[in-house]
């Protein structure tokens, strides 16, 4: 019969095989050198895209071919606190990246507020301030016209319809920097003004259709909102698309949204390994959700369009809006 103090004399290669190696080796020593290779493990893991479940399940397994090879309960018991201890130090790298994560999340979504409240700030002086020093334009031009000759008032009355044209792009400019309705109405009323404005510039037919229309934190509104007015831009701009469908539902305790074009698509893998093509924004869609608890899927290949798919979590699990009719 084998006993616990065996470790495997064939190289050892792959995480797996280092890791049982590994575990088995301080089941038998209990010593610090264990522990730090436990730490390292950990670590090697975490760069390989080992998730916690992996690692669990093969503690699990090797903790049982432990169990096997030994009889006794008070060894099994040692086995035990081994086991707890190697588990402990391997998963310690999870740990201090998942703080690092939370760490930076919150540095993010401090960010993310910091950048609205400044283009809220600009929206305003664009609608307000700009908009009285065109009234005051608009009166100074009436002065003048006042003191020419009849011919040349017709010349300066031609002015006015500029003017309109600015006024209108001024009104449309602060409402797409930070459109007031988003805080006064929400996040799909904001989605459809803002879907319809692109269709009228784009000539892009943009169809907007929601089963949930429930309000969600501040936070969670305006990620929502600036990652639909990227994507829209995109499918206008990059993907030269015709059509685009937004879809919202809620499942359970999650918002789904997804945003699909008939544009000329793209690889996504290579579009995000390059950061000089950083035009589509897919990096700053990411880190938005991300703030927020969300993820942001894509499905793209040249010449069959894309489909983002955006999860944000809802916390309650009612709502006034959620009654599944749809809004189309």
């Amino acid at each position: 019969m084998k006993t616990a103090t065996k470790t495997r004399k064939e190289p050892v290669h792959g995480f797996e095989e280092q890791y049982r190696s590994a575990f088995q080796a301080f089941a038998a020593r209990n010593d610090e050198e264990g522990l730090i290779h436990a730490y390292e493990l950990g670590r090697g893991g975490l760069e390989a895209g080992k998730s916690l479940l992996e690692i669990a399940s093969l503690h699990h397994e090797t903790l049982m071919e432990l169990f096997n090879e030994s009889a006794s309960v008070e060894r099994r018991k040692e086995f035990l606190r081994a086991s707890a201890a190697f588990l402990g130090e391997s998963l310690s790298p999870y740990e201090m990246a998942h703080r690092g994560f939370q760490d930076a999340a919150r540095a993010l979504r401090q960010l993310n507020e910091t950048l609205e409240e400044e283009i809220k700030r600009i929206a305003h002086a664009v609608h307000d301030e700009a908009g009285q020093l065109l009234v005051a334009v608009r009166l100074a031009l009436a002065d003048v016209e006042r003191e020419l000759p009849k011919a040349q008032q017709e010349q300066v009355k031609q002015i006015d319809p500029l003017l309109d044209q600015v006024e209108a792009q001024l009104r449309r400019y602060s409402h797409e920097l930070r459109p007031t309705i988003l805080d006064d109405l929400g996040w799909l009323p904001a989605i459809r003004v803002l879907a319809e404005g692109v269709s009228k510039r784009a000539n892009l037919s943009v169809r907007v259709k929601a089963t949930f229309d429930g309000r969600l934190p501040g936070a969670a509104e305006i990620a929502l909102y600036r990652v639909v007015q990227e994507a829209l831009t995109n499918a206008a701009k990059h993907a030269k698309a015709s059509q685009v469908a937004i879809q919202v539902r809620r499942s359970g305790r999650v918002l789904i949204c997804s945003i699909r074009d008939n544009g000329a698509g793209f690889d996504p893998g290579a579009v995000q390994s390059d950061r000089r093509r950083s035009g589509l924004g897919l990096i700053g869609m990411r880190e938005r959700l991300s703030a927020i608890g969300g993820t942001l899927s894509i499905e793209s290949a040249p010449g069959r369009g894309t489909k983002l798919s955006i999860r944000i979590p809802v916390l309650s699990e009612s709502s006034d809006g959620d009654s599944g009719r749809s809004r189309g």
